[in-house]
């Protein structure tokens, strides 16, 4: 059961490995086709095409507590379902159907991170590290019990991008390796702590603001931690109304100045003064535009030391 491209790499692991597992994969679970693009016409998500490109039969319940659903699944009588970024909660009734229970990957090392966006908030809050988890699911979010768990650093240039797909064959792997110790009984499930735990909400468009009186440091990590989405953005000083500039690029400068303040403008970069430091923009967009090198938009749209962004 899964949605996001997350899940993609354990669904194609479990394929691969199904000899060594002795298992076969009897059906794939993934959200109904959305409307997306300018034309909103439905799309299928990201593991309804792997499990086309497959072979393999796709549910698509509009929701996961349906009954009928529910007796579909029944009716494959499975011995494991895998849960990887499906997005729906799950109800006891699907829960307890399986024999040897339902398997979540989850992106972060459990307690720490619970919730829809733990890689996002483990750039944005500096951690030096971040993991996998695979857990047994009980009703909670995300509180089961862990099965096994695997760490990886957060390099200074890891964004969210980098960073999921890393996890994304961290989680594949342990997955394979977890499933076939815990179906032979060698595994003892651990009770998650409740030291430690945290919860990392959904990250929304106004996370993706530079708030200009923080430090430069945070402001980086928030950079890389919303990267592609929301993105980072700002608003040009002196315009009429205000006018967002889309930050596609920038990187920490050495320098210092007020919150906000332009520093320096030139081919080589727009520098702009934070609580503490400062950063370069390298690359930016304005709204209903593509994006440009700084040359190329200061080309149009001047920028003078001294002028503040909002």
């Amino acid at each position: 059961m899964g949605t996001a491209e997350l899940a993609c790499a354990s669904l194609r692991a479990l394929v691969k490995e199904r000899a060594s597992l002795d298992a076969e994969v009897v059906a794939v679970v993934t959200q109904p086709d959305r409307p997306k693009g300018r034309d909103l016409k439905p799309q299928p998500s990201f593991v309804k095409q792997a499990a086309l490109e497959l072979g393999l039969p796709v549910l698509q319940p509009e929701r996961a507590r349906n009954e009928s659903f529910i007796a579909e699944l029944r009716a494959l009588r499975s011995d494991l379902i895998v849960v990887v970024a499906y997005g729906q909660i799950l109800p006891p009734a699907i829960l307890d159907l399986p024999h040897h229970g339902c398997l979540n990957v989850h992106t972060s090392l459990l307690p720490k991170y619970r919730g829809a966006a733990p890689i996002q908030w483990a750039i944005a809050n500096g951690d030096a590290e971040t993991g996998v988890t695979i857990m047994k699911m009980d009703p909670g979010l995300d509180t089961g019990p862990i099965l096994a768990a695997e760490a990886t650093p957060i390099t200074a240039v890891d964004d969210a991008v980098a960073l999921h797909n890393r996890l994304a064959q961290l989680g594949a792997a342990l997955l394979v390796r977890t499933i076939f110790d815990h179906t032979a009984g060698r595994i003892v499930p651990q009770t998650q702590p409740v030291e430690g735990a945290s919860y990392a909400r959904k990250v929304t468009k106004e996370d993706g603001r530079l708030d200009w009186t923080q430090p430069a440091g945070v402001l980086w990590n928030h950079h890389r931690a919303f990267t592609p989405w929301p993105g980072s953005y700002t608003f040009l000083p002196g315009a009429e109304k205000n006018r967002l500039l889309k930050v596609c690029r920038m990187e920490p400068a050495a320098v210092t100045g007020h919150p906000g303040e332009i520093l320096a403008a030139d081919k080589g970069g727009i520098v702009v003064g934070c609580a503490g430091g400062a950063l370069r923009l390298v690359e930016v967009q304005r709204e209903g535009s593509r994006r440009l090198s700084v040359a190329e938009f200061l080309a149009g749209f001047p920028l003078q030391p001294a002028q503040r962004f909002g």
